[in-house]
């Protein structure tokens, strides 16, 4: 937990239902949906909330369709494909996988200007500072800024991302990290075929026999029309992470066995977010939302997605909980750490995270292997998985077919528990 501080001589500001700090997709999400529940909402930024949005935010259409906000997406794509390698699907033995499902790329501006508009629309009030320590008093939080600047809430909630200053929680082993490279540019010759989204491309020809011992990278990309693409280097996870340099290389080394060089960069994207995080405590007093409060998933990265679906039902846990004036802080935050991390998705957490940690062992031939036997499962299951929106028998059921498919290299790294993966197990049956 961050230590909480005595109050500096900051002159404090007007007393609000919540104090959202952050300024990203989780913070727009959640700040819109309580101002829209009639709730005074404060948000605190450490810079202008309008600074441009760098990250790529990628997701299955029908999870973005089923929000109604397809018209915020710049891109469509319907061949949709992996590759596994030799012994990966086809019997080209490119491992080609069709997916036959459409993948979508937010509009990055369009999703920032309807975050900012709902918030403004619902009467969000902004302020420009770096939080940096709490105090509560009685039914009261006092959050200073770096600026000694004080703000007062009823409720104080985090949306600031991965780094949170406010949000605690356990410590049991190395997070790993999920690191990328990646290039929006032009190149001599498509590196990927036309009209295309490539969700993963583990082919290995291009490297050599050591560095096929070294952990495994895939490619992500995507035809961006007009003789543009983005093509990213990722490692899925490690810990440490693999460093930005070796996925340059990687990717270079990639495109130029396939006889493609970069012609022009518009950007280059760095990327690199935990994985594996436990979640964080339940009982503290300040509540988190989006990577605050470990909502990256743990076995494929998403978050935008999960963070559009559940801001409304923890918005109407706190508006709910604020109805009687006499509730505690600790209770409100108590009904708001239930709404967002529920039992059943705190199991589902816990086995993501066993199972992460089962993929970080396996060798590049097995990981090729597993993943080839996972996209061979009916596309609501691998799709439910990669979403979180299966229930855990139905996890369970996915996982128990997955098996079945599986070749035995695969069963063998699935039944033998290594490491921390017996201490990860035993959490399945204790609550996450």
């Amino acid at each position: 937990m961050i230590p909480q501080t005595t109050l500096g001589l900051g002159r404090l500001g007007p007393l609000t239902d919540v104090l959202v700090i952050g300024a990203g997709p989780a913070a727009l999400a959640i700040a819109a949906e309580l101002a829209e529940r009639g709730l005074a909402i404060t948000a605190l930024a450490a810079a202008d909330p309008h600074t441009p949005w760098v990250n790529t935010y990628g997701i299955w259409c029908q999870e973005v369709d089923s929000l109604g906000l397809g018209s915020l997406l710049s891109h469509r794509w319907s061949d949709t494909v992996s590759y596994f390698g030799p012994g990966g699907g086809s019997p080209g033995g490119d491992g080609l996988l069709q997916h036959g499902r459409a993948y979508g790329l937010f509009d990055k501006a369009a999703l920032q200007a309807h975050g900012l508009g709902r918030c403004a629309a619902a009467d969000v009030r902004w302020l420009q500072g770096q939080a940096a320590s709490w105090q509560q008093e009685d039914q009261t939080f006092v959050v200073t800024t770096a600026a000694g600047h004080q703000h007062r809430a009823r409720l104080v909630l985090d949306a600031s991302g991965h780094q949170s200053v406010f949000v605690g929680r356990r410590q049991d082993g190395p997070v790993a990290g999920q690191a990328a490279y990646g290039i929006v540019g032009r190149f001599s010759a498509p590196p990927i075929e036309p009209g295309q989204f490539v969700f993963m491309d583990y082919r290995s020809d291009h490297l050599s026999e050591d560095e096929r011992r070294q952990p495994p990278t895939f490619l992500y990309a995507m035809d961006l029309g007009d003789g543009r693409f983005f093509v990213e280097e990722t490692s899925l996870a490690l810990a440490p992470a693999v460093p930005f340099p070796q996925l340059r290389q990687r990717l270079l080394a990639r495109l130029a066995h396939r006889g493609v060089r970069v012609e022009a960069i518009e950007h280059e994207e760095f990327c690199l977010f935990p994985m594996n995080p436990p979640l964080p405590d339940p009982n503290q007093p300040v509540v988190g939302f989006g990577g605050a409060a470990g909502m990256v998933h743990p076995a494929s990265g998403f978050m935008v997605g999960s963070v559009l679906r559940r801001a409304p039902g923890l918005a109407a846990a706190i508006a709910s909980a604020f109805e009687d004036p006499t509730t505690s802080p600790q209770a409100v935050a108590a009904a708001a750490w239930g709404a967002l991390w529920p039992a059943q998705l705190r199991w589902n957490h816990a086995f993501y995270r066993f199972g992460l940690e089962k993929l970080m062992r396996f060798d590049e031939a097995r990981l090729r292997h597993h993943f080839a036997s996972f996209f061979s499962l009916p596309p609501e299951q691998w799709y439910g998985f990669l979403t979180n929106t299966l229930t855990p028998p139905q996890v369970l059921q996915a996982m128990a077919q997955l098996f079945a498919l599986a070749p035995g290299d695969v069963r063998w790294g699935l039944m033998a528990l290594q490491g921390r993966e017996p201490a990860l197990m035993a959490r399945l049956f204790t609550g996450g």
